[in-house]
């Protein structure tokens, strides 16, 4: 009897989802998954911490990098205080320096002063993350202003030789970041990059990776360092005749996406706690707020993208606390912003033809949609158990089957009269509208335009209280 209620329960499931087409192009199930990460930490980590510069020359002593106390754990355990889903690691920056021995380099930790040229800072931290079930990414600059052989086609053979050592000997990785930056190398010469192996060579190792660069192939660079991922944001973009670097999409191509692009590669903004990427004591009164921070979360995540922040450990190896706390705060924020959703209780209705599965709106659930049936002017509407104070909406596309919704309206009932509140474009996986304060019991959420009859995952209400 419990294996036929099974059988049955799985039709009923699979039969109210199964008149939905999904629309490509599609995410795979690692951007899923990525998606579903919002926030992590960026950790940039090296002989600039302690030589006051932020681009190496590649000429620094390797003594000059030895921290005095590495504590690769209190990075994981701040991490996972702040609620972030991850680190990255810049385990080689331009400077080439290695943080750990390379057997393909002779600028590494290995010749350092510090622990006695013993050390290896990946697997320090590879040890921490792996301990508090933290997820780790790595960054390996292609740009190396050390090695000798940069500038020449044997260094394509190096680079991949150092993705080799690092993807094969630490653990898995979901990320593995790209900067676009090439420069001049010891010998004066640019490198031509063969990105083609190093994507090929890295997904061997690692098949389950999502990569970041300009053009991705799987997570591309929002077009700045300040955090702000457009208003519009498809996850979809156009590669074609576009390189990593100079060769990029324009800035507001990458801030935007192309609606009708050929590749899934949805936005990622980088952005540092500090106006600098590596550690500066000169810097230490200039760490970002908790509201500076969750501003760039509604300006990231709330647009659909995800949010890498950077985290400069000090010349001690820790986290200072003034990084720390505003971290820490940063999630209390948060978690207080979006403590109760308003819409739990309400009635849903539609006008659209679909009135089934309409509870799913608001279950908060990962694998639950409504679909509705036209392209255009769907409209849900919301009856809440009482008059409340809201000045955000949450919405949700079930992006799996798509993205879909190009443009929407929230309104607000007010003495029995709808007032628009918020007229937004794009939704993706997760659109934050923020709006004035208004005290309402009812919400009307309609699907202007759209690329295919929508299909949303959720929409929740709240009231910040900032």
């Amino acid at each position: 009897m419990k294996n036929i209620l099974v059988i049955v329960f799985s039709f009923v499931w699979v039969c109210s989802f199964a008149q939905v087409k999904p629309l490509g192009p599609l995410p795979t199930k690692q951007q899923l998954q990525w998606h579903e990460k919002e926030f992590y930490l960026f950790v940039h980590f090296g002989p600039n911490t302690f030589t006051e510069k932020e681009w190496g020359d590649g000429k620094e002593d390797p003594s000059a990098f030895n921290p005095s106390g590495l504590d690769c754990a209190q990075w994981v355990r701040i991490a996972r205080q702040a609620g972030a889903k991850g680190i990255i690691l810049t385990a080689k920056h331009h400077d080439g320096f290695c943080l750990w021995p390379s057997k393909h380099s002779t600028h590494t930790v290995r010749e350092s002063k510090w622990m006695n040229g013993k050390g290896d800072v990946v697997k320090a931290l590879s040890e921490a993350c792996k301990k508090a079930g933290l997820e780790m990414g790595i960054y390996i600059s292609p740009w190396d202003r050390n090695h000798p052989d940069y500038g020449t086609p044997a260094y394509n053979d190096v680079y991949i030789a150092t993705m080799k050592e690092l993807l094969t000997q630490y653990g898995k990785y979901f990320e593995l970041w790209w900067d676009g930056a090439n420069g001049e190398g010891p010998n004066g010469k640019k490198q031509v990059y063969d990105f083609r192996r190093f994507q090929d060579s890295a997904l061997k190792w690692q098949p389950q990776l999502v990569i970041f660069s300009d053009i991705g192939p799987h997570i591309r660079w929002c077009g700045n360092e300040r955090g702000f991922i457009g208003n519009t944001n498809w996850n979809l973009l156009d590669t074609a005749g576009f390189q990593r670097g100079h060769g990029a999409p324009p800035t507001d191509t990458l801030n935007r996406g192309n609606v009708y692009g050929k590749n899934w590669i949805p936005a990622e903004a980088d952005v540092s706690i500090r106006p600098g990427w590596f550690y500066h004591a000169s810097e230490d009164s200039k760490v970002k707020s908790a509201e500076a921070l969750f501003n760039l979360y509604l300006h990231s995540v709330g647009n659909g993208g995800n949010l890498l922040l950077n985290v400069p450990p000090d010349r001690s190896g820790r986290f200072h606390a003034a990084d720390s706390a505003a971290l820490v705060n940063f999630r209390k924020l948060r978690e207080q912003a979006f403590a109760k959703d308003l819409l739990s209780g309400a009635a849903v209705h539609t006008t659209d033809r679909n009135k089934s599965n309409l509870k799913h709106i608001t279950d908060h659930r990962n694998n639950t949609y409504w679909a509705a049936e036209a392209e255009s002017n769907a409209g849900l509407s919301f009856t809440l158990p009482a008059r409340q104070k809201i000045n955000a909406v949450a919405l949700e596309e079930m992006i799996s089957l798509g993205q879909r919704v190009i443009s929407f309206t929230i309104e607000a009932e007010a003495n029995g009269v709808f007032r628009k509140v918020f007229e937004g474009t794009t939704i993706g996986r997760k659109k934050i509208a923020v709006f004035p304060e208004t005290e309402t019991k009812q919400l009307r959420v309609t699907f202007t335009g759209a690329k295919a009859a929508p299909v949303i995952r959720g929409i929740s209400a709240y009231h910040f209280g900032m």
